[in-house]
C-alpha cells in the first residue's frame, strides 16, 4: 500500500511560480498575428478568407465540415495580408492565415450571445466558440462533452490543478474570474445532465482557493458541486490522475475518462464557454505566463492567438540574459520551439525563456537500477524497459509494456539520478510503434484484397 500510494504521488520540482499575484496586463499592440488554421486534435478546418479580405476580431476565418473539427476566429481586426502554409512548433505544416493589426480589435459586428435551449443548441455554441481543451491537449470541446449515449457521466471534475512549475495562468483566471468559471460549471451540469461537480485544486494556492469558494456560495447549484484541495504534487494535474486522486476510479489503459463516468474540463475552457454564452465572443485570445530566467519583466498576459512569441517577448521587456530555450507549456511537458516567429495557439498558456546555465541537463549515464523512475511513474509503468525498447526500436515490445498509457509527464526523467532521456526516448518509440500499426495494417488491407481477388 506504501508502494501504491508513493506511485500516486508523482515529483516534487521547484515550482518557482514567480508570477503568482502578478496583474494581469495586455499585450496585443502587434503589428500582424500568424493564425494557423490547425490548433485541435483531429482534422484542421480551412480558411473562408482571401487575402486583401478586412476582418474583425471573432469573424470566422476558417471552417471546417467534419464534426470534429471546430471553427478559427481572428483575433485581431484587420486586412488579410496572406495565407500561406508554415512548418509549426509540432514539425508539422499547415495553412496559416497572417492578418495586418490595425490595433482597433474592433468586433465583429455580428457578433451576439447564442440561443441555447436544449443539450444539441448547447454543444453546437461550444462548437461555434472554436473551443479546445486549454489544458493544453487541444482535443474539441464538443467532442468532449458529447460522450457515448451507453456511457453515462456522473461526475464533472473541474481542472483547477496548475501543476507544472512556473505557470499561474489558471491561478490569476480563478482569482479574478471565479464567477464565470462556476457559470461554465452550471451550464454544462445543466445542459449535459450531470448530477455534480468536483473542482479539483492545489492547497498552495489559498487565494485562488477563497475565490473558489466564495464563487460557489453565489452559485445556483452550490449543492452539486464540491471545492477539493490536495497537496501539491506534480503531475496531479493530469486527466487520469486527476480522476483517481479524487473518485477514485481508474481509466482502463486504453481508455477515456467516460469509461469510468467522468468528464474533465479545464477552468480555462470552462470560462470560456460562460464568456461565449455571455457574449458570443469566441476564443480568441489566451491568458499566459511569461517567466523563465532570462526574462526581464516575468508576468502574466493577455495575447491575442497568432501572435509571435517574439514580439511577445519584446514587448513584455525583452530578455535580461542570452535565451538558449523557449518553451510553450511548461517545463516538464511543454515544447521547444525551433523559432521565434512560431505564434501563440489557442492551447498554449505559458511562454517560458531558458539561459544556458539554467537549461543545461548534464551528461547522459549509464542507468543504476535504483528504481525511482518506477516509484514516481503516476502511470505505474517501468520507464526504464521502455527506454530500452525505444533505443531498440522494439515496436511489439513497447506495445506489450504499455507505451500507450505513457502520458509523457517527465516524472521519470526528472527524478533520475543518471539524468536518462526517458521520456525523450518514450516519445521515440511511441513514433516507433505508429509506424509499426501503420505498416500492420497496410499489410493486413493488401492481405484482403488478395484474397478478394481470388
Amino acid at each position: 500500500m506504501s508502494i501504491f500510494q508513493r506511485r500516486n504521488q508523482g515529483v516534487h520540482p521547484n515550482y518557482a511560480k514567480h508570477t503568482s499575484g502578478s496583474e494581469l496586463k495586455p499585450l496585443n499592440r502587434i503589428d500582424h498575428v500568424s493564425i494557423p488554421v490547425s490548433m485541435q486534435i483531429g482534422p484542421p478546418p480551412k480558411a473562408i478568407v482571401a487575402k486583401g479580405d478586412h476582418v474583425q476580431v471573432g469573424q470566422v476565418i476558417a471552417e471546417g465540415d467534419a464534426y470534429m473539427s471546430v471553427p478559427v476566429h481572428a483575433s485581431v481586426s484587420g486586412e488579410v495580408l496572406e495565407i500561406t502554409s508554415e512548418v509549426q512548433s509540432n514539425g508539422r505544416a499547415c495553412q496559416v492565415i497572417k492578418i495586418k493589426n490595425d490595433k482597433r480589435f474592433t468586433p465583429y459586428e455580428q457578433l451576439a450571445p447564442p440561443r441555447v435551449e436544449s443539450k444539441e443548441d448547447f454543444i453546437k455554441a461550444v462548437r461555434a466558440a472554436g473551443l479546445v481543451g486549454l489544458g493544453g491537449a487541444g482535443f474539441p470541446t464538443h467532442i468532449k462533452l458529447s460522450p457515448p449515449s451507453d456511457k453515462p457521466i456522473d461526475y464533472l471534475l473541474v481542472n483547477g490543478m496548475e501543476c507544472e512549475p512556473y505557470i499561474t495562468s489558471d491561478d490569476w483566471l480563478i482569482r479574478h474570474k471565479a464567477a464565470e468559471i462556476m457559470q461554465g460549471i452550471e451550464a454544462v451540469l445543466k445542459w449535459c445532465e450531470i448530477p455534480q461537480a468536483i473542482i479539483g485544486m492545489e492547497d498552495n494556492t489559498p487565494e485562488a482557493l477563497i475565490a473558489m469558494e466564495e464563487a460557489l456560495k453565489n452559485s445556483s447549484c452550490k449543492d452539486k458541486v464540491k471545492v477539493k484541495a490536495l497537496s501539491s504534487v506534480y503531475p496531479r494535474g493530469a486527466e487520469k490522475v486527476l480522476i483517481r486522486n479524487f473518485t477514485g476510479r481508474e481509466v482502463p489503459s486504453g481508455g477515456l475518462p467516460h469509461d469510468v463516468g467522468c468528464l474533465v474540463q479545464n477552468v480555462g475552457t470552462l470560462r470560456q464557454i460562460a464568456e461565449y454564452l455571455n457574449t458570443g465572443m469566441p476564443l480568441v485570445t489566451r491568458i499566459i505566463t511569461m517567466a523563465g530566467p532570462a526574462l526581464n519583466r516575468p508576468g502574466i498576459y493577455e495575447v491575442p492567438i497568432g501572435a509571435p512569441i517574439k514580439d511577445l517577448i519584446d514587448l513584455g521587456g525583452g530578455l535580461s540574459k542570452v535565451a538558449a530555450k523557449v518553451i510553450m507549456g511548461g517545463p516538464m511537458m511543454g515544447v521547444a520551439v525551433t523559432s521565434l516567429n512560431s505564434p501563440i495557439l489557442k492551447m498554449n498558456n505559458a511562454i517560458l525563456v531558458f539561459d544556458n546555465e539554467s537549461c543545461d541537463l548534464g551528461e547522459e549515464l549509464p542507468c543504476i537500477g535504483c528504481g525511482r523512475c518506477v516509484r514516481d511513474c503516476p502511470m505505474h509503468l517501468i520507464p526504464t524497459e521502455l527506454d530500452r525498447l525505444s533505443r531498440k526500436f522494439d515496436a511489439e515490445n513497447l506495445i506489450l509494456y504499455g507505451i500507450d498509457d505513457c502520458m509523457e509527464c517527465g516524472a521519470c526523467s526528472y527524478i533520475c539520478p543518471s539524468k536518462r532521456y526517458l521520456v525523450q526516448h518514450i516519445r521515440i518509440g511511441k513514433q516507433t510503434v505508429r509506424s509499426y500499426r501503420a505498416d500492420q495494417a497496410a499489410l493486413a488491407a493488401a492481405n484482403s484484397k488478395k484474397e478478394d481477388k481470388a
